[in-house]
């Protein structure tokens, strides 16, 4: 599908038939969300995938009993990863393993490293949130596209989440992406127009 037919078409289904996406199509949106991009490159986030209908229903309690967790395919669970200092080291052994000289590397891993000192906890959390809703679209459009539906949704309780997950502290609950297929029917998509968006 064209992007911006994929763009036009998405929407928030609120109720999914059940069905499940094929593993290769599943694999194909991970790989569309995992090259999102991402300051400096550092792709805080990590992504818990639910498929089992036991876990949905789990879950269901902690999400103000929407019937998307229980009817979608899957459950994406986009965490923030606050451990940033890892990620930096993380990229710098892989601008290494690429051969960027060293003059160039040890510079622009230095910034990124005095930007995230100068965060405190709340920034840190606020920073890495902002890269997963980045992710989040790719998600959304990329499932469109590749022919299933989704729904992204923020009204759940991420501690509840974090304790039925194990999910380690370090990785903050930020948004939920249901995908499946569709068993809704969309309302009539508008936004306002382009005069009140852009200046």
């Amino acid at each position: 599908m064209d992007f911006k037919d994929a763009v036009m078409q998405r929407y928030a289904t609120k109720q999914f038939d059940g069905r499940l996406i094929d593993e290769s199509l599943l694999f194909q949106l991970l790989d569309i969300i995992r090259f999102s991009p991402s300051a400096f490159n550092l792709q805080p986030w990590k992504i818990k995938i639910i498929s089992s209908a036991k876990l949905k229903e789990k879950l269901k309690i902690h999400s103000n009993n929407q019937l998307q967790i229980t009817s979608c395919s899957h459950l994406l669970v986009f965490c923030a990863n606050t451990e940033l200092e890892l990620l930096v080291n993380r990229i710098e052994q892989k601008l290494e393993s690429l051969g960027m000289p060293l003059d160039v590397r040890d510079p622009y891993i230095g910034m990124i490293r005095n930007y995230i000192s100068s965060m405190d906890p709340e920034r840190r959390l606020s920073f890495a949130r902002e890269q997963v809703f980045v992710a989040l679209a790719n998600a959304v459009n990329g499932a469109k596209a590749l022919g299933f539906d989704s729904c992204p949704m923020g009204g759940f309780d991420p501690a509840a989440y974090s304790e039925a997950l194990f999910i380690p502290d370090e990785y903050v609950p930020t948004v939920l992406c249901a995908i499946g297929y569709a068993a809704d029917t969309p309302t009539p998509k508008w936004r306002f127009p382009r005069e009140d968006l852009f200046f």
